[in-house]
């Protein structure tokens, strides 16, 4: 079996989160092709897609939240996503014993003696009237029954566990900063979600294998369960394993992968790259040593933003007065600081709407 080097592994992954070479895709496509965007912070998809994407420009993806095309909601990991409403629709049923439990995980205390099922009826009840709410606002609406258990694990259930819900616009438009006013799903949408699959090939989970694969492959099935908080999906992988090809990496981990998805060139240029906090070209792996070093690996949790240089995390960056401020994490050769400057300074235009172009990239680490 052909083993994958970190390189070969890393090019792939640049490649198919179109980070080698930025793409002519439509912004729904985009978000479609990488399974959403990482969004808890409304800002940083529109720097992800800036990085991604050829002639991006940021009111189409705010013309797809308020056209109802693309919507932010828990999902993947109960994390706020940016996804398609297609996407949500099909996949969200699969999601909802994962959520469930990864609210539990956290208030399971707090939430002991709630009939979850009379919980979410009396949120579905609330919500009834089509008004945007607040999680704040719904879990105040329902708090009588359960007094004890308190707001904060009554809304989060709601919201992100129970009841099929998505943030609305303003939130999350460009440039905006917004409150979080939650409506359900079908209301926004027009829709319901899919019921569940019955049966035990799990066709919904076979698509997020799929899909998966095309955005971060080759991975290990610890990898998916990584990016979607899912267990596995062994069923999936099995019903599905035929279609595949198979490789290892320097570990002996299996890796699957989609027979005629891109595997670059090891030796492929990288172009420098600013990644957004919590970008899923990182989190989206439970092995992540094939884009930053075990020694920075905290950063891709702590929520900074990033600097590619020649495929591999080498820097952070900020924005102070429409300046582009770098701070690299290992030396910079004088070629180094150039590309990075050039693309800094792009980024600056871009974020202040081709009012300034500076960037300051301090002194390298050694």
């Amino acid at each position: 079996m052909t083993v994958l080097d970190a390189r070969a592994l890393n090019r792939a992954t640049l490649a198919r989160q179109l980070l080698l070479d930025r793409a002519d895709l439509p912004v729904l496509d985009a978000v479609g092709h990488l399974g959403g965007l990482q969004a808890q912070e409304p800002q940083e998809p529109f720097m992800g897609l800036w990085s991604r994407l050829r002639a991006f420009e940021p009111t189409a993806l705010s013309e797809l939240l308020t056209g109802r095309r693309v919507v932010r909601t828990h999902l993947m990991r109960r994390t706020v996503h940016l996804v398609t409403a297609d996407d949500l629709v099909a996949w969200r049923a699969r999601h909802d014993a994962m959520l469930r439990q990864r609210v539990l995980g956290t208030y399971r205390r707090e939430l002991e003696g709630v009939d979850l099922g009379e919980l979410a009826a009396a949120g579905r009840e609330v919500m009834a009237d089509g008004e945007p709410r607040s999680m704040g606002d719904l879990a105040r609406a329902v708090a009588d029954r359960w007094p004890a258990a308190g707001h904060r694990p009554l809304g989060e259930m709601l919201v992100a566990g129970l009841l099929p819900m998505v943030q609305l616009p303003p939130r999350g438009l460009w440039r905006t900063t917004a409150g979080v006013r939650y409506a359900l799903v079908s209301s926004w949408l027009g829709r319901e979600i899919d019921p569940p699959v019955p049966g035990d090939s799990d066709p919904v989970g076979q698509t997020l294998v799929l899909r998966y694969l095309a955005a971060f492959g080759p991975a290990a099935s610890a990898d998916l369960r990584a990016w979607c908080g899912l267990a596995g999906l062994p069923a999936a992988v099995s019903a599905l394993r035929e279609e595949l090809v198979a490789f290892r990496d320097e570990r002996g981990r299996e890796l699957l992968d989609l027979p005629d998805a891109p595997r670059p060139d090891p030796d492929t240029p990288a172009p420098v790259r600013f990644l957004p906090a919590f970008d899923n070209a990182i989190l989206g792996y439970h092995d992540r040593g094939r884009i930053i070093d075990d020694a920075h690996r905290g950063l891709s949790v702590e929520g900074a933003r990033v600097v590619l240089l020649d495929g591999r995390v080498a820097a952070t960056w900020t924005v102070e007065a429409d300046t582009v401020l770098v701070t690299p994490l290992r030396r910079f050769s004088r070629a180094d600081r150039g590309t990075v400057a050039e693309e800094g300074r792009a980024l600056a235009s871009f974020l202040s709407g081709d009012e300034s172009d500076r960037v300051r990239i301090s002194a390298s680490s050694s």
